[in-house]
């Protein structure tokens, strides 16, 4: 029987003890996490995806939003008490994050990014994020998300 091939996130989520259930889905290349949503049977309002952004300070921050909705650049900046946040490139999301494009979680990156998960995700007892490669979903508690990684929940979306 073959092994399971772990991610950085479920290593951290098993250290530190967090339920989760993986999805994998084959899946050759990036789509976006509606398309993923669609494709799973997941409900979209229950599947987030993950933005990094970098603020005028030069921190990165990650922002977790359902795949349906936009960033609000605004509300994000003032929720990591910055003036300012800015996407980071496509092109640099490897280098930042060591995940690659589709396959970008919250859990595991090179370094703990500061993380401002969409407050509707409060009111949930579980939702969907990448699971640290393209074609692996994790699902789990919002809330011991949060209190794994020192997070916060906020309004972060365009109305």
């Amino acid at each position: 029987m073959a092994k399971e091939l772990k991610t950085n996130a479920m290593r951290f989520l098993d250290k530190n003890k967090i339920n989760y259930e993986i999805t994998v889905y084959d899946c050759p290349e990036f789509i976006d996490g509606a398309t993923v949503a669609r494709k799973l049977g997941q409900p979209e309002e229950e599947t987030f995806k993950t933005l990094v952004a970098q603020g005028k300070s030069g921190n990165y921050y990650c922002f977790l939003i359902p795949v349906l909705l936009e960033l609000d650049m605004k509300k994000a900046a003032k929720s990591v008490g910055e003036k300012s946040v800015e996407l980071i490139a496509v092109k640099d999301i490897t280098k930042i994050t060591g995940y690659v494009r589709g396959g970008c979680t919250p859990i595991g990156m090179k370094k703990q990014f500061v993380t401002v998960v969409h407050n509707t995700a409060e009111n949930l007892s579980l939702f969907y994020i990448s699971g640290g490669r393209i074609g692996t979903q994790i699902q789990l508690s919002p809330s011991e998300l949060v209190d794994a990684i020192r997070g916060s929940f906020a309004d972060i979306v365009l109305d």
